[in-house]
């Protein structure tokens, strides 16, 4: 038998409490929700701006939403378009779909018609629910989709009943909040609040869907070309989410409060802030999106335990702290992904709130997270830390991923574990592209791993960079310019020369109240670069096109340099 510290190095430094595995129950994903309600019935399981609702409430909702969607002719295997911010509603639809099984289709409401077009077309949705604000731009393309119902939701009739009295005041402020919230629907959609209302309860005799029946179409790929669906089982989201509540043994079941600020129409946001929530049987303090007066004033009313974030949530909370004296020191465990997370943001946030913050790696292909920094003293800023339970990562010579690179050298991340995707939707050439035998997914990232197992990601693939036959990584260049203390932000690209040849550029954001000398900072890098990779060209912007989990888009960096000249 291997020893499991040579095979599995990482193991030695899980926190205590981890188990080197987890167990993926044979059941759907809805198991969890049932498990919560059995146990925690009468506990808080949203609060939405201060209106509350229990689990078992919860159930009953899912059960009506159930029932209202079956006679609209959903049936096992069919998908269902979700077009919404954080709120009640996406919970109880999202469950819903599931429980008939059928597959979700998660969408950002802030899309544009055109890619709302493309991703429900290829989806083949009959029905979505969506927001009030986004049912123009769906019921828009709807010729050029499946789409034949449109089921409207009014965020506003989940408030606190004050507050919906409050946004029939004739008052400037009480408009502006309507407007935020609401908008009129196009002719021939119906309300969502209004049919689930009428619905009787599903009955509880509706045959499950078994664990490897899909569960979700997420859209992935956008920063790098056309959206794939990838499609995640039961399994693989139920996997995931008992991973994630393993790797952080501190969490008390029944007793967290999770802050729901990441959208969870993303992957990440919908693994940490709802499946990993609810297998926890936690409270979820839902946000329709980031501000930190909201936050704040929530924080104040519910104080949170967990938070997921990315770290430009956790640099504006620790402002907040540092500025407004807010205490945030009820939040023991904080997850960043998405991005690189800086080890100055790291420190900063500990010593505010004395809570713990650690980085994690994922992709939506893998439900998505499956590498951690531990949450003990174990941990490595700079790294995004050590594969999960249940998973194995190897690193790869890139042009022939049988050959694996030693320790120490950089390589392609290959993932195996049982949250990894069970391919792209209608996409067999592109599935068997990313999936290699023994379920090994190949994740497009360059990685290095240490001898203790801990991982750092030095970047994509389709990112590098290559000028004069030198390889050129975005991520180490923006890193040097982003210590330079006029410089707030950069994303690196290359464009291509008249010859052929990339040229490394840079687009930066200066920091507040600096205006950068371009020279000055070019000689900067020269000091730190080799010259190949010293930017030839570097452009000052007032922002960085980011996703809306904030992961600059270096695609759109490079269209934008490229059309400037």
């Amino acid at each position: 038998m291997a020893d499991p510290l040579i095979d599995r190095p990482w193991l030695a430094s899980y926190a205590p409490g981890v188990p080197a595995d987890v167990d993926v129950p044979d059941r759907p994903l809805t198991a969890l929700l049932d498990r919560a309600v059995a146990e925690h019935g009468p506990s808080t399981a949203l609060d939405f701006m201060g209106s509350t609702t229990t689990y078992a409430q919860l159930a009953r909702q899912v059960a009506r939403a159930a029932e209202a969607l079956r006679r609209l002719g959903v049936r096992p295997g069919d998908r269902v378009a979700i077009v919404l911010p954080n709120c009640p509603q996406h919970v109880v639809a999202f469950y819903a779909v599931l429980r008939l099984g059928g597959v979700v289709v998660e969408h950002n409401p802030l899309y544009t018609a055109d890619e709302l077009a493309a991703q429900l077309a290829d989806s083949g949705a009959r029905v979505a629910v969506v927001w009030e604000k986004t049912a123009a731009a769906v019921d828009s393309v709807r010729a050029r989709t499946a789409v034949e119902t449109v089921l409207t939701v009014d965020l506003s009739a989940a408030l606190p009943l004050g507050k919906r009295l409050a946004l029939r005041l004739p008052v400037a402020k009480a408009r502006r909040t309507r407007e935020q919230l609401r908008a009129p629907v196009p002719a021939g959609s119906r309300s969502w609040e209004r049919l689930v209302a009428a619905a009787a309860e599903l009955d509880p005799a509706t045959p499950l869907p078994a664990a490897d029946d899909p569960a979700l179409l997420q859209y992935t790929g956008g920063t790098t070309g056309t959206p794939r669906g990838a499609v995640l089982t039961h399994r693989n989201l139920a996997a995931n989410a008992e991973q994630s509540a393993a790797w952080v043994p501190g969490l008390r079941v029944g007793q967290e409060t999770f802050f729901g600020v990441l959208p969870i129409f993303h992957a990440y946001g919908l693994t940490l802030c709802l499946t990993a929530a609810v297998r926890l049987a936690a409270c979820v303090v839902l946000l329709p999106r980031f501000d930190v007066d909201t936050f704040l004033a929530a924080a104040k009313r519910r104080p949170p335990t967990f938070l997921p974030g990315v770290p430009g949530i956790y640099d504006r909370l620790a402002d907040a702290v540092e500025e407004r004296g807010a205490d945030l020191s009820s939040i023991r465990f904080a997850i960043s992904g998405a991005m690189s997370l800086p080890p100055a943001t790291v420190e900063r946030w500990e010593k505010l709130t004395g809570g713990l913050l650690v980085e994690g790696y994922g992709m939506t292909e893998t439900s998505p997270i499956t590498i951690g920094n531990p949450i003990s003293a174990q941990r490595r800023p700079g790294t995004v830390g050590v594969p999960f339970p249940s998973t194995r990562v190897r690193i790869v010579d890139p042009e022939d991923p049988s050959v694996e690179r030693p320790r120490g050298e950089a390589g392609e991340l290959l993932v195996q574990g049982p949250q990894v995707f069970a391919g792209y939707w209608q996409r067999p050439a592109e599935t068997a592209q990313a999936l290699l035998p023994g379920g090994w997914i190949r994740t497009g990232d360059i990685a290095v791993m240490d001898e203790d197992g801990f991982v750092r990601i030095v970047d994509r693939i389709k990112e590098l960079i290559i000028t004069g036959g030198f390889n050129v990584y975005p991520s180490e260049v923006e890193d040097v310019l982003r210590r330079h203390e006029g410089v707030h932000d950069a994303a690196v690209v290359g464009l291509r020369d008249a010859s052929g040849n990339e040229l490394v550029a840079a687009a930066v954001q200066p920091a507040e109240g600096h205006e950068l000398d371009l020279d000055a900072l070019r000689s900067w890098c020269r000091e730190r670069l080799a010259g190949y990779k010293t930017p030839r060209r570097i452009v000052a912007v007032a922002d960085l096109p980011r996703s809306q989990v904030g992961k600059v888009l270096r695609r759109q960096v490079r269209e934008r340099l490229t059309r400037e000249g």
